[in-house]
């Protein structure tokens, strides 16, 4: 801004030298006149190409050709301004009375470079003495009052170039409506740009134009909008930069919105402010500190209010945070798949996009009345979230949940791809309730204690379970299985329906490359007692386990085991009693003893035993038996001959 002020200050009195010579100088030396003026008052080379016209009426004014300002010595990069055309109107009669009203400014495609070196300097710095910073002459008590009726840019582009940070930014299609009528009064501005992936429109006004040129703080009223949304600001704000006011958000597409503003890649799960309302009391300090109070918004379906501390003087934004909110859905976290529910096909290979770890750095805490993530739905949380470097650590200081209670930690690490862990204990959780929404499961209730240590990497749900490995244990009061009746397969051999209801469930568990391995499951019933060992595919959804239950008072008092394999998916596992194990562990001895009888029978009819071997093999016995016969009969055979 104070740039452009120059500028025109310096047009201005080029301007008015012009008019003095209106009626004895042609156009081009009107524009040499023209020239050398801007010379003086910007002690840059300036070029003015084309014709020079004039007009007396109704307008007091002059149209340039093509105009070049040259930029600083030290910089290699071309001009600093050019422009197809400058036309500048004046009031006459204002002009008559010392002041310079001017009807009209229009600059034609101008192309403005700003460039900050490696060493600091700037092309901006015009360094012209006796110029004040609104293009009026200093040390002067009766300065020139400046106003402008209208002016108008058109078609332009700004490229701002800083050699010492790498950075070259460009700015196209710029346009500008200003009307600024009285120097220290009120102006009105309009106009476009584009940034980056979308064009941007602003409209506002300033209270007092030369007071904020002059860096003073005035009211300001400002709105930048595109096709995705709109930010604004009323309040009062200051060049240095400083502002204090009510800053309003309205976005439908907050990533649309962010790349108009040059911020690409970005790409929020729903729930976390894919669209977003925002209203808040805004403070934004000269030392880069943005703070937020008296906070209320919408993140898609989500609402929250609290206040918020932002420090944009770092290279990584950081952000503070305390904020307090209804429900929260954050299911979008893992949207596109299964989630934890039934669904047979297995789960989400949708890709996660944890870009948005990476937009800042901070401590957020937040108190929530409910809290639905990945499938899960829990009561009343408070929770703590740290932010670094593209990882965030969320402490469950409290959740509640499935009639219980959760605590621990959670960690998402996007440093080098997405790897999820977690540290994790409950206490009094309903588990039919829990794994129905984790997994599908329904046949377990009863309240358990659990804990479950866990670590995995992957892009989708679908890799992350698949590679999950860890640890754990469950213990349980009474509950039930729903599903099959041990007391029923034990007394009648029936596998399906009915409902066992046990007094005690415990057991520990390992996981390795999506799969869960459990070898001490223990069960206890009134009259029966179970143990299982076996395999559950976390990430295939499937199972593999032998479930043995056994009643001690049966059998002579040794007992009746009855082994159960349960294979198959979640949705629909088979479940059937393995006969073979159960005659092996429940009649070992007697199938030996009737293994023996019956070999001993099979030799004595063949004529095969041994005396001095009564625990020969059958086959042995025979094939010794055979042996023997043969050698008796190729001995006779020798004899006849």
């Amino acid at each position: 801004m104070r740039l452009l002020m120059k500028l025109v200050g310096a047009l201005v009195i080029a301007a008015i030298l012009v008019v003095v010579g209106l009626l004895m100088l042609p156009g081009d030396k009107i524009a040499q006149v023209a020239v050398d003026q801007l010379k003086t008052q910007t002690g840059r080379q300036v070029t003015l190409s084309g014709n020079t016209t004039i007009s007396y009426y109704p307008v007091l004014g002059v149209s340039t050709g093509q105009l070049t300002i040259a930029n600083a010595d030290w910089s290699n990069s071309g001009p600093m301004m050019t422009a197809d055309s400058l036309k500048v109107g004046v009031d006459f009669m204002s002009l008559l009375s010392g002041a310079i009203k001017i009807t009209g400014l229009e600059a034609v495609r101008p192309a403005i470079l700003l460039e900050r070196a490696k060493d600091g300097r700037v092309n901006w710095e015009l360094g012209v003495d006796n110029v004040a910073p609104s293009g009026q002459p200093a040390g002067s008590s009766n300065k020139l009052a400046l106003s402008l009726d209208r002016a108008l840019i058109s078609g332009g582009t700004l490229r701002y170039v800083d050699h010492g940070a790498g950075t070259d930014l460009n700015v196209r299609d710029a346009n500008l409506d200003l009307q600024w009528p009285v120097y220290r009064g009120q102006a009105t501005f309009s106009g476009g740009l584009t940034y980056g992936a979308q064009p941007l429109t602003f409209s506002g006004q300033i209270a007092n134009l030369a007071g904020l040129i002059e860096g003073e703080v005035t009211a300001v009223s400002a709105r930048i909008a595109s096709a995705a949304g709109s930010v604004g600001f009323d309040g009062r704000a200051g060049t240095q930069p400083q502002a204090q006011g009510t800053l309003t958000v309205d976005l439908k597409d907050t990533s649309g919105f962010l790349s108009a503003l040059g911020v690409t890649g970005v790409s929020l799960p729903r729930g976390l402010g894919r669209a977003a309302k925002v209203s808040a009391d805004l403070t934004y300090t000269t030392a880069a500190l943005l703070s937020l109070r008296n906070l209320s918004a919408t993140l898609d379906q989500n609402s929250l209010n609290g206040e918020a501390d932002l420090d944009l003087s770092k290279s990584k934004p950081v952000l503070t945070a305390k904020l307090a909110a209804g429900s929260v859905d954050l299911t979008g976290l893992s949207e596109g798949g299964s989630g934890g529910g039934a669904a047979s096909d297995g789960w989400s290979k949708a890709a996660i996009d944890a870009s948005a770890l990476g937009m800042l750095d901070g401590q957020i805490a937040l108190s929530a009345k409910g809290l639905s993530v990945a499938g899960l739905t829990f009561g009343a949380a408070k929770t703590q979230t740290t932010i670094e470097n593209s990882r965030a650590a969320i402490t469950l200081s409290s959740l509640a949940g499935y009639d219980g209670t959760i605590s621990g930690s959670v960690v998402a690490n996007n440093r080098s791809g997405l790897s999820v862990a977690g540290n994790v204990k409950a206490s009094g959780v309903e588990m039919q309730k829990l794994l129905g929404d984790l997994a599908g499961i329904t046949r377990f209730t009863g309240q358990a204690n659990a804990n479950i240590e866990f670590l995995s990497s992957g892009q989708s749900v679908h890799a992350i379970m698949n590679a999950i490995s860890g640890k754990g244990g469950i213990s349980m009061g009474r509950g039930t299985i729903q599903g099959i009746d041990l007391d029923k397969l034990m007394r009648q051999g029936m596998t399906t329906g009915g409902t066992t209801v046990f007094d005690s469930l415990g057991a520990t568990f390992t996981m390795d490359k999506g799969n869960l391995y459990n070898k001490d499951l223990l069960l206890k019933l009134p009259a029966v007692s179970a143990t299982g060992e076996g395999r559950v595919g976390l990430g295939k959804r499937d199972i593999d386990y032998l479930f043995t239950p056994k009643v001690d008072s049966i059998n002579d008092g040794k007992g009746l085991a009855i082994p159960v394999a349960i294979k198959g998916p979640w949705s629909s596992p088979s479940i059937r009693p393995d006969m073979e194990k159960a005659i092996d562990l429940n009649f070992k001895e007697e199938k030996e003893k009737a293994k023996k009888e019956l070999e001993n029978k099979v030799k004595e009819k063949l004529g095969v035993t041994n005396p001095d071997n009564p625990d020969e093999k059958v086959e042995d016995a025979v094939k010794r038996k055979l042996e023997e016969e043969a050698k008796k009969g190729l001995l006779n055979l020798l004899n006849k001959k």
